[in-house]
């Protein structure tokens, strides 16, 4: 999860799955892993950087391109890998699947092509499918993380917590500082209500990976909803000095600080922000798709709908 440009939404939305992860999907940058390389594939998000500043996003899945193929095909089977990887960057995940399904046909055993093909399967909204596509990479390629981080998101998109904590938890015992894995079992912490526990994970996430704007903005979100507002706004500002664009901390800033009484500051930086992203104005894509802690959400809607009334 590099600072590669980020690809922004809104992109078709195929129904009610499709709400639960487009904080996922959106920031979707499908890197691709040298061939027979052994070093982990990272995605936009994780890092951060100044790509963010003007989008939601959470650690997305990982994606890798297959070992070099030894076939006399190897060279259509590498364009049409190509190929289907594009489609997913770009968002075309309709036209990505077919593409992975002859990737799949080609090479069945190519443990990066199931995976990849089973994130699509859940951007399409159909997760217990996107499961067993990671589940088939597992099989074969037992060591590699990516497939279990990716059957994480599945799970957390069906609510299964205690399943993608496992999954996370595996990525963590052989990488204690994996930033994508801490990140989203921080997600899961607070999905669990356990916002010390997701201020514990998105700090470390934070500190795993140098400018990991989502994860310090989520930290101090976790801050904000256990009481600690003086370190909330501290990191807030900190955010906004270094990402001026970046709207999830404008976002939470406004609810913070009109929290308090500063109104007029509150204000002027909900203009930013709305300008940024206005979904920022729904509270339920801001629980169920970015996934504030509630108290800055009911906060925020505090704020919006006093501005509605004046």
């Amino acid at each position: 999860m590099s600072v590669a440009p980020l690809r922004q939404g809104p992109w078709p939305t195929p129904g009610w799955i499709w709400r639960r992860l487009l904080v996922v999907l959106v920031m979707v940058v499908l890197l691709a892993r040298p061939p027979a390389a052994a070093a982990q594939v990272r995605s936009a998000a994780a890092a951060g950087g100044p790509g963010v500043g003007a989008a939601v996003l959470s650690p997305p899945s990982r994606v890798a391109e297959p070992a070099s193929p030894q076939s006399p095909d190897a060279s259509a089977l590498s364009r049409l890998f190509a190929q289907a990887l594009e489609a997913s960057r770009s968002g075309r995940f309709g036209e990505a699947l077919p593409l992975w399904n002859r990737v799949l046909e080609l090479a069945p055993e190519d443990a990066a092509a199931w995976s990849n093909r089973g994130n699509v399967r859940l951007a399409l909204g159909d997760a217990e499918a996107a499961i067993r596509d990671q589940e088939r990479s597992m099989q074969l390629d037992s060591a590699n993380p990516d497939p279990h981080l990716n059957r994480g998101t599945a799970e957390e998109a069906l609510g299964r917590w205690d399943a993608a904590a496992a999954d996370y938890g595996w990525i963590l015992e052989r990488d204690p500082a994996d930033a994508s894995a801490l990140y989203n079992l921080g997600n899961v912490e607070g999905s669990r209500g356990d916002w010390q526990a997701a201020r514990d994970r998105f700090e470390a996430a934070s500190a795993a990976r140098p400018g990991f704007a989502m994860a310090r903005s989520s930290a101090a979100l976790a801050a904000f909803q256990l009481g600690d507002l003086s370190e909330a706004e501290r990191e807030l500002r900190s955010l906004i000095r270094r990402y001026p664009l970046f709207a999830d901390a404008r976002a939470g800033l406004t609810a913070l600080l009109w929290q308090r009484g500063a109104a007029g500051e509150a204000e002027s930086h909900w203009a930013a922000a709305s300008g940024l992203d206005p979904r920022y104005r729904q509270s339920e894509w801001l629980l169920e798709v970015r996934r504030w802690p509630p108290e800055p959400v009911a906060a925020l809607a505090r704020f919006l709908r006093l501005q509605r009334q004046a």
